[in-house]
């Protein structure tokens, strides 16, 4: 596993990929927090809080995730050499969780330097230090969990079908249903039950400074459940 994982992030980090997906996750978010102005602009909101940060970041990260997984096992099915990485002696779910925690490595990467945020509306405050580092630490965690799932998807999609941009609308797809499509349903039918479903019920949970077992086993249900049937999937 470990050897496919470097594999992975070698092939991301050897190529604009990498550097690309890091670039364009700190650009749109400095964007629209810093620049742009607007609801999400921190210096127009008049608070010391970073909700903006993890309203919008769910958001970009449900297109760039799957940007970063579409080519797991899209590429290596176009390119043929997917047969050549089963003759290796390694097992399957090996080699799904190589390229899931590959991809996963590279997003959390791209999350760290948003730390420098915390730090300065930490020093924006009036007066300073007055920052919620409850619900701050709670949303980051919420955040890691939400990534965790979006990239089980993106892999996921990628065993469908080998071309890449099929994968990407996939895995955008189900990552839509996911976080806002179930909060739809939930307005239609009234029903709490289809609300607690939907990612953006439990990130909102975590996001309040409370790490509920509920929130955290949901995330890894999800995670687990589409790492599972790329498993599944692969050994068609």
């Amino acid at each position: 596993m470990f050897a496919i994982l470097r594999k992975e992030i070698n092939t991301f980090f050897s190529s604009p990929i990498g550097y690309m997906v890091i670039a364009i996750f700190l650009l749109l978010n400095g964007l629209f927090l810093w620049v742009f102005k607007g609801d999400f602009n921190i210096l127009d909101y008049g608070f010391a809080d970073l909700s903006s940060f993890f309203l919008i970041a769910p958001w970009i990260l449900m297109f760039l995730i799957p940007a970063v997984t579409m080519r797991s096992f899209s590429d290596e099915k176009k390119q043929g050499t997917l047969e050549l990485l089963v003759t290796k002696p390694i097992s399957k779910l090996h080699i799904v969780l190589g390229k899931y925690f590959g991809a996963l490595i590279l997003i959390i990467i791209a999350l760290l330097p948003t730390l420098l945020y915390v730090y300065t509306v930490y020093q924006l405050g009036n007066p300073t230090g007055n920052l919620d580092v409850g619900s701050t630490l709670g949303s980051y965690f919420g955040l890691l969990f939400l990534i965790a799932s979006y990239t089980a998807i993106g892999v996921f999609a990628s065993t469908i079908s080998e071309n890449q941009i099929v994968a990407f609308l996939i895995a955008i797809s189900i990552c839509f249903l996911f976080y806002i499509g179930f909060d739809g349903l939930a307005d239609v039918t009234s029903s709490t039950f289809i609300e607690e479903l939907g990612m953006s019920y439990h990130f909102k949970s975590m996001s309040r400074g409370v790490l509920d077992s509920r929130d955290i086993i949901y995330f890894l249900s999800i995670a687990v459940f589409f790492i599972v049937i790329t498993k599944l999937n692969f050994n068609k």
